[in-house]
């Protein structure tokens, strides 16, 4: 995730230096999912437009190549895998409709909801297994599906999802890497109606500074990770409020938050995903049940 971003021009460009996630060999994800309880198939990756120009504007490059379906050169964007649930099936149904994937608990009405923000150029698909399983506990799970992977487009994704189930009582917000840094700007912008926050990897930019409020933060971070490093990660620590939790996952790395291949500049993890993903999703459901009993 980059620091302190003020704006889509800083991002973009720092996206195209640091988010180039490699394809994802579909039998090492087959086996990697199959551990943790995951069917897996194949998807294929989309194509991206080339580089703009070095004078010209890029995040209105990148906008315009949205709006024309450009369709150059495949590059960057993360090989995923999909996902087949093979355990908890029962517990939740899934909803894939427009630019939501949504996980709804079976059982009761859930009392607070998640609003999970992919990393920049990951595949929404990667954050499934995730997903599924904080479901599975009773909390509603939306996904919210970006314009070419980057949630930068759209910081405020998460407002029309709110709106759609006003029954759930507390909301929560958060994201991987770059999706994190616009969750908390989301929640920068609506205190009144979001009451926890969670980053993965990720930290808030400058303009989105969170220090003086009392919202609920979590922040995970990876020991091992070589894009939203340890020294980053403490040197945002006055963004966040004084009561923010933190956890910190020992030899954990960037890309082992989502489900998808590695990505060049991160470090080297001494754990499983597996494992990794264990660790995260027990503090993000510990956090969930604070936030859903206030």
């Amino acid at each position: 995730m980059p620091p302190h971003n003020n704006g889509p021009t800083m991002a973009a460009a720092r996206l195209e230096r640091e988010y180039k996630p490699k394809k994802l060999p579909c039998s090492s994800a087959s086996t990697m999912l199959a551990r943790n309880g995951l069917a897996a198939v194949q998807v294929k990756p989309r194509p991206m437009p080339t580089r703009a120009p070095a004078t010209q504007n890029k995040a209105g490059w990148l906008a315009n190549a949205i709006n024309a379906n450009v369709q150059a050169q495949p590059t960057a964007v993360a090989t995923v895998v999909a996902w087949a649930p093979t355990r908890g099936i029962d517990r939740v149904e899934v909803r894939v409709e427009g630019s939501w994937m949504t996980f709804v608990p079976r059982s009761g009405s859930p009392g607070a909801g998640f609003v999970f923000y992919p990393g920049g150029r990951v595949d929404a698909r990667a954050y499934a297994p995730l997903a599924h399983e904080i479901a599975a506990q009773g909390f509603l799970v939306v996904i919210v599906r970006i314009p070419l992977n980057l949630a930068v487009f759209n910081p405020n994704a998460a407002e029309a999802v709110l709106a759609t189930y006003p029954e759930v009582q507390g909301w929560v917000v958060g994201g991987h890497s770059l999706g994190g840094a616009m969750a908390a700007s989301f929640a920068r912008q609506n205190l009144s109606q979001v009451e926890g926050l969670i980053l993965l990897a990720s930290y808030p930019a400058s303009s989105a500074d969170l220090s003086a409020t009392d919202l609920a933060v979590l922040s995970i971070y990876a020991t091992q990770d070589g894009l939203a490093s340890v020294d980053k990660i403490r040197a945002a620590q006055t963004l966040l409020p004084a009561s923010t939790q933190w956890v910190a996952i020992e030899g954990g790395n960037h890309a082992q938050f989502g489900w998808y291949g590695e990505q060049p500049g991160d470090g080297v993890a001494t754990l499983s995903r597996s494992e990794q993903h264990r660790q995260t999703l027990a503090a993000i459901l510990k956090f969930l049940e604070s936030v859903q009993s206030r």
